[in-house]
């Protein structure tokens, strides 16, 4: 992760939260947290106060925005990911990746089938939900991903993923590594692709622009789409989505890879 820093602020202890703060939801009835071992910066105390800090990308299904878990001996900083409301999504790509996905309920199952308003809230629960479950499998299996801190309803709260100084990492579509960070962060993203084939997971929207690019690191974001290979129709095409995208863009700086290759040898750990 992006080293968590201690910032210099004054914390006053509030009777009550201010303009865009909150109690800390960490303890609240309903909130998932995060796979252990619980990283040692991950502040749960009650007395804790969240403070929105503005806005940090918009999507089009989901808004991420910075957020400070202070309490009076400490404070970190985290990415608070935000399914937006029914009315305002677009999950036009949504049929293909959830293909072999079940909803236990059938009410649930017909209101998304349908296309109504209920059923686009449910959606919108499903895929924070999803991503939420495939971050904390992947942080397990040790995978370059941000920490799942919480989830609660459509907001996961994750790791904030910056560089040495303090600023957030930028996308790997935006850098400019130099030759040997090239070829690390290619060696890092292959193997961390081998780990989600073996677990029989595609990313299933993989490219320059879902991946940060740390001093010396790759990070994988960007999961709500992540798709069983086997289970879906698609999977296989996903995945070879996924290897020509990357190997497209790595290639086009230099670097002498191969998506089809790489697709060959994912499909034989995936099977």
């Amino acid at each position: 992760m992006g080293e968590q820093h201690d910032f210099d602020f004054a914390y006053i202890a509030p009777q009550e939260p201010g303009p865009g703060q909150r109690w800390s939801t960490w303890d609240d009835i309903g909130v998932l947290a995060g796979p252990d071992p619980l990283p040692d910066w991950v502040v749960t105390e009650d007395a804790a106060i969240d403070t929105e800090l503005g806005i940090l990308k918009s999507g089009k299904e989901a808004d991420v925005f910075l957020l400070e878990r202070a309490t009076e001996q400490r404070s970190i900083i985290l990415a608070a990911k935000r399914y937006r409301r029914p009315e305002q999504r677009q999950f036009h790509r949504s049929a293909g990746y959830t293909e072999g996905r079940q909803l236990r309920n059938s009410r649930d199952r017909r209101a998304v089938a349908r296309n109504s308003s209920y059923g686009r809230s449910v959606q919108g629960t499903q895929w924070a939900a999803a991503e939420f479950a495939v971050l904390c499998d992947l942080w397990s299996a040790g995978l370059p991903v941000p920490y799942p801190v919480q989830l609660e309803g459509e907001e996961i709260l994750m790791e904030f993923i910056s560089l040495s100084d303090g600023s957030g990492a930028p996308r790997l579509a935006q850098a400019r590594p130099r030759p040997e960070l090239l070829t690390a962060y290619w060696e890092q993203l292959t193997e961390a692709m081998r780990v989600m084939a073996r677990l029989g997971l595609a990313h299933g929207d993989l490219s320059a622009f879902n991946l940060l690019a740390t001093e010396d690191r790759i990070v994988i974001i960007d999961l709500p789409q992540a798709v069983d290979v086997v289970a879906n129709p698609q999977g296989m095409d996903y995945l070879a989505r996924d290897c020509r995208n990357v190997s497209q863009w790595f290639k086009a700086r230099g670097l002498d890879v191969d998506g089809d290759s790489l697709f060959a040898e994912l499909v034989a750990y995936a099977w």
